[in-house]
């Protein structure tokens, strides 16, 4: 096996979280960022799900990796499993197995990552086979007089309709099977689309005769024997959708749902009462919300929920989960999101394709 260069992957416990997210994009199918000390000694690792666990507990990216360390202290795996370099890769098989991780940092005698070690260096991973929902019948009203052309997904952005990004991204992660669910202006997504095959995919159309809410296209498929990715057909995103799967089964989820959050600059001072007493008074707080970011991956089971034909919206797919207590899990997407709702909106994926950005991960600073 060729050795890594692990040194792109080191940061430092006063590194930032965007600055963690970074190395593991940089680490590849390796996807660990390596907290060392100031003589390259491991002090810890962080993995994509230790990050997102974090920015769910409200960390913000711009908060130091300190932080997320301290956290990690106080879960079932504080410290990072490791080998040293002259370890057997027998041995540092059996080393991962015992521990059921997928990759292992090589140690030097001081404690110097020198290189990493993941388990399909040794075995071929079964990777488990997923679907793809795109989502795009609505009429994209708020976008007028654009979409009384064409529809909102195939809007042009850089150079080529926004569904073609997804359809690209898709691709790019081994999704070769697509379900479209169209209704307004639907034989322009067909006539670009096609059966798929000029986009390395295989595409299949379900049409809504009248629309059906946000989730009733998907009583149209025939049930799923495996996890489906549904995703809005209104969306640019580089969000990594390995690390959203992987986080998805980690968490033996039926149902993730991609988050955003959205922060809103209250104009005047907050008072916090508690009846006719003045408990608080905050001058123009700022906000923070956790959003729905349109991106979903649900297992077979939830589409017994679903009914053939009638209006239903996904948001209430999720509230009859989480009443019958089913495992619904939210991944928060630090990565370039776009959501093409309005003409602002428009006019910054335009500026944002031509800056490059739709064509890397790209963290939101």
């Amino acid at each position: 096996m060729t050795r890594r260069d692990v040194s792109a992957f080191f940061i430092t416990a006063a590194s930032t979280i965007a600055d963690a997210i970074a190395s593991i994009d940089r680490s590849g199918r390796v996807s660990l960022a390596l907290v060392v000390d100031e003589n390259r000694r491991l002090v810890n690792t962080l993995t994509d799900g230790d990050v997102r666990r974090g920015i769910l507990a409200g960390l913000s990216l711009s908060d130091p990796v300190s932080l997320l360390l301290e956290r990690k202290r106080h879960t079932p795996h504080p410290d990072p499993v490791t080998a040293l370099a002259s370890t057997p890769p027998l041995d540092a098989l059996r080393i991962m197995h015992e521990n059921m991780v997928r990759q292992l940092p090589l140690l030097d005698e001081t404690g110097v990552p020198i290189d990493i070690v993941i388990v399909s260096d040794f075995l071929t991973e079964s990777v488990r086979p997923i679907q793809a929902v795109v989502m795009a019948g609505g009429q994209g009203s708020r976008l007028r007089p654009l979409t009384e052309a064409v529809p909102k997904p195939m809007l042009p952005v850089g150079g080529k309709p926004v569904m073609e990004f997804i359809v690209d991204q898709l691709r790019e992660v081994g999704v070769k099977r697509i379900h479209v669910a169209t209704h307004y202006q639907a034989e322009k997504i067909m006539d670009h689309f096609g059966d798929g095959r000029a986009f390395g995919v295989e595409i299949e159309y379900v049409h809504e005769t009248r629309p059906l809410g946000t989730g009733g296209a998907l009583g149209l498929l025939h049930a799923p024997t495996e996890t489906t990715l549904i995703i809005n057909g209104d969306i640019l995103t580089r969000i990594d959708l390995r690390s959203f799967c992987a986080f998805h089964y980690d968490h033996g989820a039926e149902m993730t749902v991609g988050v955003r959050r959205y922060e809103v600059q209250v104009p005047y001072g907050v008072v916090d009462c508690d009846g006719p007493h003045v408990k608080s008074l905050r001058e123009k707080p700022q906000l923070s919300f956790f959003v729905n970011a349109g991106i979903y991956l649900v297992e077979p089971s939830v589409f017994t929920l679903i009914p053939t034909g009638e209006h239903l919206n996904i948001t209430d797919l999720v509230e009859t989960l989480v009443a019958a207590g089913r495992p619904v899990v939210s991944y928060p997407i630090c990565e370039y999101w776009l959501d093409i709702g309005h003409h602002e909106d428009y006019r910054r994926a335009q500026e944002d394709a031509r800056k490059g950005k739709l064509l890397k991960s790209t963290v939101r600073k």
